[in-house]
């Protein structure tokens, strides 16, 4: 049956992102148990009790003995990957108190009080402690169903900037494996470059020339981050131009519709499928990259 050229293009309705997140939420229940766990065999009935403690003190000897324990169980990322053992632990405790480790945490627990890093976490969190237990009086607020949200929450921020770095490494990948089977002379460098505040994710670097390659992502349509997302590649490439470099931008968004004419580049990749969809998108952009091949040659020779 010849397919009707004015049929719309069916794109993925699922929240594809939504699935896998939960499906990572859903292992880290685990880690949830082990602290409530561990928070019993201190006396305390759940972690709302602990939340409560009065004993200044006694909190936070609690919460240096829970940094310094063993971990029965692993803390998995938004991309399903476990993180280390001590960051495990504290990114659960701000979690648990509403707040975000790395962006807001992190930066004043170098400022902190304390005699080690273990000491200023423990102190810090103490502190978190009795700010954020009378926002949240409820022992409903202090059960799992409640913190897989905030963590859904937080994983799915988390997960955007995991994404970009897995596709970096898929692109240096592929762009490897493609030179290695055509024996084309060219490096692949394993490092971001950033120009006049522009940042590219990868470099195809030859003799006496490179071209930049920023690689953009995009699941959802509408709205102004759309006209953003186009704004930004056009910079990438103005930029890169502008300061003598060739730049082959690589887009994998399902319904990315810039205006390809007007960039002012010869090549671009642009694979039109949702970024979760990583089984169609590996072997798109090596499609793309080995057709390429005769721009890589010149390159070679350049």
């Amino acid at each position: 049956m010849t397919a009707d050229p004015e049929k719309p293009r069916a794109y993925v309705i699922d929240n594809l992102r939504l699935q896998e997140l939960v499906a990572v939420v859903d292992q880290n229940k685990a880690f949830f148990d082990a602290f409530a766990s561990f928070l019993a065999e201190e006396g305390y009935s759940d972690i709302f009790s602990f939340i409560g403690e009065a004993d200044e003190s006694r909190a936070k000897q609690v919460l240096t003995r829970y940094l310094a324990a063993d971990s029965p169980v692993q803390l998995f990322d938004g991309l399903g990957r476990p993180y280390s053992a001590a960051k495990a632990k504290w990114y659960f405790l701000a979690w648990l108190l509403r707040d975000a480790p790395a962006q807001r945490l992190e930066p004043l627990l170098r400022s902190h009080r304390g005699v080690s890093l273990d000491d200023k976490k423990a102190n810090l969190i103490n502190h978190l402690r009795k700010f954020v237990g009378p926002l949240f009086p409820s022992a409903d607020h202090w059960q799992w169903p409640v913190l897989a949200e905030v963590m859904l929450a937080r994983l799915e921020g988390s997960r955007r900037a995991l994404k970009g770095t897995r596709f970096e490494a898929l692109v240096r990948s592929i762009l490897n494996k493609v030179f290695k089977a055509n024996n084309i002379q060219l490096v692949v460098g394993d490092k971001q470059v950033t120009i006049s505040d522009e940042t590219y994710d990868v470099q195809v670097i030859a003799k006496n020339k490179c071209i930049l390659m920023p690689v953009k992502t995009r699941e959802t349509m509408g709205g102004g981050h759309a006209n953003l997302f186009t704004r930004d590649i056009f910079k990438a490439v103005g930029v890169a131009r502008a300061n003598g470099y060739e730049c082959i931008p690589i887009v994998i968004a399902e319904s990315w519709a810039g205006d390809l004419a007007s960039l002012d580049c010869e090549n671009i990749v642009h694979v039109m499928a949702n970024p979760n969809q990583l089984a169609i998108i590996e072997p798109a952009l090596e499609s793309s990259i080995t057709d390429l091949i005769p721009i890589w040659k010149t390159l070679e020779v350049a």
